[in-house]
């Protein structure tokens, strides 16, 4: 079963998502998540199994360019997450089409996502699921001092 997520679906999301972006905080996830499921420009759906969430995505609308494509807005991934026990059995891609369809009913015509460069496993997923790499690059940061 795949519900698309609410607010009172929070902190299952942000358990989910620090997995995922292990850099995070959870209770700054759980706010996080908490303000996108009130956000008409956002979507983030749970995907259960034996009766316990085992998967998410959250997608949103992205209006400013988004690299290869030409309308706007675009439908975005901005992550997707399984526990690795329910690994290779379909939930990615089911997860995927809610996003997608989501994203559709918004009027978009495109859908996008990015991965880093050395994440194979990533790569082959957006692949596997019908994704075109539209461009690799690779982004620069510089501090400025105090002038």
């Amino acid at each position: 079963m795949i519900k698309k997520a609410g607010t009172e679906d929070a902190l299952t999301l942000a358990e989910l998502a620090v997995l995922l972006w292990d850099d995070n905080d959870l209770h700054e996830l759980e706010e996080e998540f908490r303000e996108l499921a009130q956000d008409e420009e956002a979507a983030c759906f749970i995907k259960y199994a034996d009766g316990r969430p085992a998967a998410f995505a959250q997608c949103q609308l992205r209006h400013d360019y988004v690299e290869g494509t030409d309308s706007s807005p675009v439908g975005y991934l901005e992550g997707i997450f399984v526990l690795e026990a329910y690994r290779k059995q379909g939930y990615a891609a089911e997860l995927l089409e809610a996003c997608e369809q989501w994203a559709k009913e918004k009027g978009c015509r495109e859908f996008a996502s990015d991965c880093e460069l050395e994440n194979a496993e990533s790569l082959a997923f957006h692949k596997a699921m019908g994704f075109k790499e539209a461009n690799r690059i690779i982004c620069f940061t510089k501090k400025l001092g105090d002038s």
